[in-house]
């Protein structure tokens, strides 16, 4: 494993192609409701791309991109952005993730549209969260596990 981190050329092409990838996967995320995609698809991309950057420069030079203890609360959050786009349509009368009821004042079509893309950003942000803390516990564990 040292090897890999001493390697000027792998460091260069990840820290070189990863921003590319986070681009892409937000294309994914905000497109996911007009076309196949979405926010699974764009949080594995993201976590995808934090993932590479950490096994190529290491966890802890990686920590500026993204923080380790940043996993569980990005994933509640994302978590509950799904849940509250549900629980506001219920509360306005309407049944759970109803986007009819949702109070944002515009035509059904943007109303729905905008639903989507809430439920999409809230999975996205779980999503990439998870996967990264699912990586940094394994990581942790050392080879003697």
């Amino acid at each position: 494993m040292s090897r890999t981190k001493d390697n000027p050329i792998l460091k260069l092409v990840s820290s070189t192609i990863s921003p590319f990838i986070m681009v892409f996967a937000l294309y994914v995320v905000f497109h996911g409701h007009y076309s196949p995609g979405g926010g699974f698809q764009g949080g594995t991309l993201l976590a995808a791309a934090v993932i590479l950057i950490r096994l190529a420069a290491g966890i802890e030079k990686s920590q500026m991109l993204f923080n380790s203890n940043w996993a569980t609360p990005l994933g509640s959050v994302g978590v509950l952005l799904y849940f509250g786009t549900g629980l506001v349509a219920m509360l306005m009368g309407g049944n759970f993730l109803n986007y009819h009821y949702l109070p944002l004042g515009t035509d059904e079509v943007m109303l729905r549209s905008n639903g989507i893309l809430m439920v999409e950003v809230g999975v996205a942000i779980a999503v990439m969260a998870i996967l990264i803390s699912i990586f940094d516990d394994l990581s942790k564990a050392g080879p003697d596990v």
